[in-house]
């Protein structure tokens, strides 16, 4: 080990400390550790400590994977839906002019900060404050277990639109003019079977990690080389590996590392100067302003036909600034189009908005159950498809999951339940084809907090799950606990160690596929063919 190396890069191997101390401490108040990193930044530059290469190299390595991670997870289908695309683009366009205005305003009543502001000046403040935080909103919905909900669906689109946004600007920010050589990208498209080759060939574990790191640091310094945004590159081999079943895996591979990455980009932010008294004042004074762009998220979701739940909920997760501000403030401040000050207040307040959105999407449920008679009067008359509610019939027992196991059971069933069985299955091609074979099947989540909402399953009797993912089936048995069901739920399981913790969990009967597949195999031959076996 050369002590001499770490000797000289003191100053930035110490951040490490800082950011786990300050880290722990933030998370037992239930605040996302990002928060403890940007307040560890803002002591270690009071104390007058400043972040050297090795800090600034690995944050830039850590947004070039943040943005790989954007890629990965684009689906432009998703992003063509009006209640996504359209309303983020109205919600930035009038969070832009409505903020713009407020500090142009200010700028002439002659406080400290606001004095001089320019309408450059405002508009690259308001639209640094126009994100909603990706990170924030992927761990609360994820640790609600209401990521694929259609509200988490809603809002997640709506972060990748906003995430666009930000790579747009960062690629303008940099000025560069590309070289001819950057037409050849265009090339890279061809190249997208190889590229999905190469990720299933690294199937899993630290070589897919490595791949995906490779694939990201590569494109970024390939679109340098040719005159483009580093950033962009890394984005644009993200969006040609999404879309396949590898690219879930590998965004989730790189999750944890580029996180700790990030570390090393908030506390950056921190050593530009810790705040003043009137900095953390005006930082206060955005963080309410964010409750005007969280009802302005509200009013738009609803026009588009939302439920007020759902809008209400998508908004709880909106309601914070963004990480993605702080990188766009950054790089105005590297340009001069900002004042360093300006930056240090940006980070106080997605702070303090961190705070208020942690406390508000705890209690999500309880708050809207307060306000559902106020809300539901922004409803409108018609609903989108996916938020109407559900129509189950006479159906008293339903078979969730209709591939080869589902299915059997829902044939086995139909005779003596006939119409008042029902199948359901999340993926639209699978239930297309079962609907084709004459069966009674619809769309539909067992994970999904809004499915079951929308269902109210009061008249049935029996809930069977054929999920063969143990988490999944958690998932959905504790949605199904949500809505106080009082029938039989029985589960299929793939091995012997699951059958206790789905019983745990309020399982009814749990049973081994593959354990009930030889018995009913040996039974079947037995039956059929009588062999005497000499004593």
């Amino acid at each position: 080990m050369d002590l001499n190396l770490i000797a000289v890069h003191f100053s930035d191997i110490t951040w490490i400390m800082f950011a786990l101390t300050f880290g722990l401490l933030v998370t037992l108040v239930s605040l996302p550790p990002m928060v403890g990193y940007l307040i560890a930044g803002f002591v270690l530059s009071a104390m007058g400590m400043q972040g050297g290469e090795t800090l600034n190299a690995v944050a830039d390595i850590g947004v070039t994977l943040l943005l790989f991670s954007i890629g990965l997870k684009l689906n432009i289908k998703d992003l063509l839906r009006a209640e996504i695309w359209t309303v983020s683009v109205i919600h930035m366009l009038v969070v832009i002019v409505s903020f713009s205005f407020i500090l142009f305003v200010l700028g002439y009543s002659g406080l400290q900060y606001f004095a001089g502001l320019s309408v450059l000046d405002s508009a690259l403040i308001a639209f640094a404050l126009s994100f909603s935080s990706t990170v924030f909103a992927v761990k609360t919905l994820d640790e609600k277990a209401e990521m694929s909900s259609l509200h988490g669906k809603i809002a997640i689109g709506i972060l990748i639109m906003q995430d666009l946004f930000a790579v747009l600007f960062i690629a303008g920010a940099s000025a560069k003019i590309p070289s001819y050589w950057a037409l050849l990208l265009f090339l890279l498209i061809f190249l997208r079977p190889l590229l999905v080759k190469l990720i299933r060939f690294a199937s899993h574990g630290e070589l897919l990690i490595l791949t995906g790191m490779a694939l990201a640091l590569g494109g970024a310094s390939l679109f340098e080389l040719a005159g483009v945004k580093a950033d962009l590159g890394a984005l644009i081999l993200g969006v040609l590996l999404a879309g396949n079943e590898k690219s879930d895996q590998l965004a989730k591979s790189l999750l944890a590392f580029k996180e700790i990455l990030l570390v090393a980009f908030f506390l950056s932010i921190g050593f530009n100067g810790a705040p003043t008294l009137a900095a953390a004042g005006i930082a206060l004074v955005l963080a309410m302003l964010m409750l005007g762009k969280s009802w302005l998220f509200f009013r738009l979701l609803t026009a588009f036909k939302l439920r007020a739940r759902t809008s209400f909920l998508a908004s709880l997760s909106l309601s914070n600034y963004s990480e993605f501000g702080l990188i766009v403030g950054a790089i105005a401040v590297s340009n001069g189009w900002m004042e360093n000050e300006w930056l240090v207040i940006i980070a106080v307040a997605l702070s303090i908005t961190f705070v208020m959105a942690a406390v508000a999407n705890s209690r999500a449920h309880v708050f809207y159950a307060r306000l559902e008679s106020r809300l539901g009067r922004y409803e409108r008359a018609q609903r989108i498809e996916d938020d109407k509610p559900i129509d189950i019939g006479q159906a008293q027992v339903l078979v969730f999951g209709m591939g080869r196991v589902g299915t059997g059971v829902y044939d086995t069933l139909l005779l003596q339940y006939g119409e008042s069985l029902l199948g359901i299955d999340h993926d639209k091609d699978v239930v297309s084809k079962q609907i084709e074979a004459g069966r009674n099947v619809i769309l539909g989540d067992a994970t999904d907090y809004d499915f079951w909402e929308r269902l109210q399953p009061d008249s049935v009797k029996m809930i069977m799950l054929d999920m063969p993912n143990v988490k999944e089936a958690l998932a959905a048995v504790k949605m199904i606990k949500r809505t106080n069901f009082q029938g039989i739920v029985a589960a299929a399981v793939k091995h012997n160690d699951c059958i206790k913790i789905l019983k745990d969990a309020g399982v009814d009967f749990v049973y081994n596929i593959y354990a009930e597949a030889g018995s009913g195999f040996a039974n079947h031959v037995c039956e059929s063919v009588c062999i005497k076996v000499d004593a």
